[in-house]
């Protein structure tokens, strides 16, 4: 039996699932979901990540991490996190990069916070020489030092709820089963009024694990100290929202019921609710920034002259990545850099204009 009958046969026994839960399972479940399976990253696989599109990224958030080391006074040992490090690259070039700094590597006690055994193995390859220790939530990574944490696109993979405005007020979307037993959204009765507004087929989403995460990150810097870098694509405070459920297969758009467990399942980071937990565990949230605004404060027109300047034969190669990290029409808009962090630090690129 596969997923999409093993969902059907569920949904007929107990009931449709939100789309939180739905997500869930098809992105986890141990024998077929997504993660646990086949996560296809690259230009042969189903997505590509910032990471690997330019070595630039991961350098230059190298750069950034062994800037805020710095700037906690160099802490040793301190704990370099990466939540969802995907097949290892941009912490690869996080390291090679942080090596400019004396004394960065080799005071960072480093965890990947990973729960893909396929995606684990890629990792362990690429980062032996780091000796990486592993761990299947933040949890598990133990507390008492500072920590420096990094995530890319993490959060829009996080469950999360959608609900649309009917005649009748808010209703939860759901997936359930029609009369030939396929899967189909619908939508649960409607829901006792909770003050919130919105014209009939408007849509909000919410997601309890993003928010969870951002008071997990916030109570832990509070703690212990340091900061954590969330890049990911979503809107800022005040813009628009809406329907941004998607499934991802062969870079392409898909019918995120057609295939469950072989395409990427995501949602838009909601990044004032994760700024808003973090603070009230104690943490600082600075302002938002777009992923070229970041980039920019960081230098990546001047990385991209060196890298032109060094190897002629890749200059327009080079100018297109640059092109796809920072255009607005590309990532440059789009994907936003939380930076969230400890009592009386100010990590570099978030220092106040």
């Amino acid at each position: 039996m596969d997923l999409r009958e093993r969902l059907a046969a569920q949904i007929a026994a107990t009931g449709p699932l939100s789309l939180a839960q739905y997500m869930t399972i098809c992105l986890h479940d141990p024998q077929a979901g997504y993660y646990a399976t086949r996560p296809g990253l690259g230009a042969a696989g189903d997505f590509i990540t910032a990471p690997l599109v330019s070595q630039m990224f991961g350098e230059l958030i190298g750069l950034w991490a062994a800037a805020t080391w710095q700037a906690m006074g160099s802490p040793s040992p301190f704990r370099l996190v990466e939540m969802g490090p995907g097949d290892g690259t941009l912490m690869a070039d996080l390291l090679r990069a942080g090596r400019t700094l004396p004394g960065f590597v080799e005071a960072a006690e480093l965890w990947l916070v990973e729960v893909s055994a396929p995606l684990r193995r890629l990792q362990a390859e690429r980062l032996e020489e780091a000796a990486p220790q592993w761990a299947d939530s933040l949890d598990a990574v133990p507390v008492g030092a500072p920590m420096i944490l990094v995530a890319n696109e993490l959060l829009d993979c996080l469950p999360t709820q959608q609900f649309v405005r009917t005649e009748k007020g808010w209703a939860e979307r759901m997936v359930g089963l029609n009369e030939a037993g396929e899967l189909v959204f619908g939508l649960s009765a409607p829901l006792p009024p909770d003050g919130r507004h919105g014209e009939v087929g408007a849509v909000f989403e919410t997601s309890p694990a993003q928010a969870a995460l951002g008071a997990q990150i916030g109570a832990r810097l509070a703690a212990d100290g340091g900061a954590a870098l969330l890049i990911d694509y979503g809107p800022a405070a005040g813009e628009a929202g809406g329907d941004t459920f998607q499934a991802l297969k062969g870079h392409e758009k898909v019918d995120p019921l057609a295939c469950p467990g072989q395409a990427d399942l995501t949602f838009h980071a909601d990044f004032p609710a994760v700024a808003l937990a973090a603070k009230a565990e104690g943490a600082t949230a600075a302002p938002l920034l777009t992923q070229a605004e970041f980039l920019r404060r960081l230098g990546i027109e001047a990385r991209a002259q060196a890298l032109a300047t060094a190897r002629p034969e890749r200059a327009a190669q080079v100018g297109r990545q640059f092109d796809r990290l920072t255009a607005p029409d590309q990532m440059g808009a789009l994907f936003k850099v939380l930076c969230l962090h400890g009592p009386g630090l100010v990590p570099p690129a978030f220092e106040a204009d």
